[in-house]
């Protein structure tokens, strides 16, 4: 029975890597998302095998209701809520690992009385540390997303020396946990500053630094779950663990360098701050509005497009009234490609989802590096809802507090049409430089109504 439930840890081990190494690409994202589920069930069902404490009914039952529970919210959850769902699914995965160390570290030392060696009591620490930072940072995280308190940053004086004193705390009581066993009020207080760190390490974070801490918060589950797994001796919980809080860093690091920042700044920053409304040489942003009618003979007369999507799609629901767009478009011979930016939306690959949502074609999705010089030979970029992601203050107003951040150079477009509901500041909290351009229109209104409205006018045309 050993060797079965050995040989299933590595198939399903096998089976992680190879679906992290398919969600590495749009194309085969959704069947590596397929694979990593697989070798998830082969885990779960060799580990239950092992279970002597309740019966497979039991596990059956606990299954069929946590299965439900996911299906409720698979339906309900809308797709502009993934990113706050994400959040608090980190949250569960660290709560779950806080909970299972404190349990089997209270199991040991003060039920059965038995001493704990060193390495697994500092896999109990780093479990509990990790796990209690992870829970209540992704609960602000949550929060922050929805809107339910400030999504700004939230900062008090001396807020990073506290931070950085508790970190000490954590540290020291965790040695006179080790040290002191039998004393169930170190591992106490562990969790309690674990707790306490976790939502004041998230809440001075702010604007669009928050995708950052969604993949940074993923990482953390990670390695809290690895560190448990080392607390069990369970194998696959320890690989799995690792996969995720390894992938978790790399996609972080990944997003800091698609805004030109380091993670301690995106950490110790505060951004997310509002700025003045003003452009890179002083003077007032001036917007030229155009309507339906006059946007679509500019579709009309084009011959290549470039679709930006952001947030405010997202929130309008209008990837299927773009979708129907771009067929539209190409049916006049109209070349039509999407620009992705790293950072759009609320999440790595919000709008890769969203798009595929609506069956638009992987191929036609372009990441940044590989479109952004595209810009400059480019009769017409469409943009809808994203904001920050083409602000050219990036590039041109050293005052910005995006300066140096990667933007898509939609500005040297020869025409630009920004499809937005106002003149609202995007999630950086800043004023977009673009809408002043000569070359930009402003097509303001719901974007899912605004579009199929020009794809009514374009069809007449």
């Amino acid at each position: 029975m050993n060797i079965f439930i050995q040989v299933a840890y590595l198939i399903a081990s096998v089976l992680f890597i190879l679906g992290i190494k398919m969600l590495n690409r749009t194309k085969t994202a959704r069947k590596g998302n397929m694979v990593s589920a697989l070798g998830m069930f082969i885990a779960i069902l060799a580990t239950v095998i092992q279970v002597e404490a309740i019966t497979l009914i039991d596990i059956f039952i606990c299954v069929i209701i946590g299965s439900g529970i996911g299906l409720l919210f698979a339906y309900k959850v809308k797709m502009t809520q993934i990113p706050e769902m994400v959040a608090l699914f980190n949250g569960f995965g660290g709560l779950a690992s806080l909970a299972v160390a404190l349990s089997d570290f209270w199991l040991n030392t003060q039920e059965y009385q038995r001493e704990v060696d060193y390495i697994t009591g500092t896999s109990v620490a780093l479990g509990i540390f990790i796990g209690g930072v992870t829970f209540t940072g992704s609960v602000i995280a949550f929060l922050k997303l929805n809107g339910k308190i400030s999504g700004g940053p939230i900062t008090f004086t001396g807020q990073h020396l506290l931070n950085l004193l508790l970190l000490i705390a954590a540290i020291v009581v965790s040695v006179f946990a080790l040290i002191i066993p039998a004393d169930p009020m170190y591992i106490l207080i562990l969790s309690a500053i674990a707790l306490l760190l976790g939502v004041l390490t998230v809440i001075p974070i702010g604007g669009a630094d928050m995708p950052v801490v969604i993949s940074l918060l993923n990482s953390y589950s990670g390695m809290a779950a690895c560190a448990t797994g080392f607390v069990l001796n369970n194998n696959v919980l320890i690989v799995s663990g690792a996969l995720v809080g390894a992938s978790g860093i790399i996609l972080t690091q990944i997003m800091c360098k698609a805004m030109n920042r380091s993670l301690a700044n995106v950490l110790l920053g505060g951004f997310g701050q509002t700025s003045a409304s003003i452009s890179a040489d002083g003077t007032e942003v001036t917007v030229k509005e155009v309507g339906v009618e006059e946007a679509a003979q500019i579709f009309d007369s084009v011959s290549s497009l470039i679709v930006v999507p952001g947030y405010g799609m997202a929130v309008a629901q209008a990837q299927h009234a773009i979708r129907e767009l771009s067929e539209l478009c190409e049916k006049r011979n109209i070349e039509v490609r999407f620009a992705i930016h790293p950072v759009a939306g609320r999440m790595p690959g919000h709008m890769n989802v969203l798009l595929a949502e609506a069956n638009i074609s992987y191929d036609k999705l372009i990441e940044m590096d590989e479109i952004n010089d595209d810009f400059g030979n480019t009769d017409l970029v469409f943009v809808v809802g994203a904001n920050d992601v083409v602000n050219p203050a990036a590039r041109t107003n050293p005052n910005s507090p995006i300066f140096g951040m990667p933007v898509l150079n939609v500005d040297k477009a020869r025409t630009v049409i920004v499809s937005k509901r106002s003149m609202g500041k995007g999630y950086a909290g800043i004023e977009n430089e673009l809408f002043g351009y000569d070359n930009c229109l402003m097509l303001f209104g719901d974007a899912k109504q605004t579009i199929t409205k020009l794809v009514t006018e374009l069809k007449e045309l």
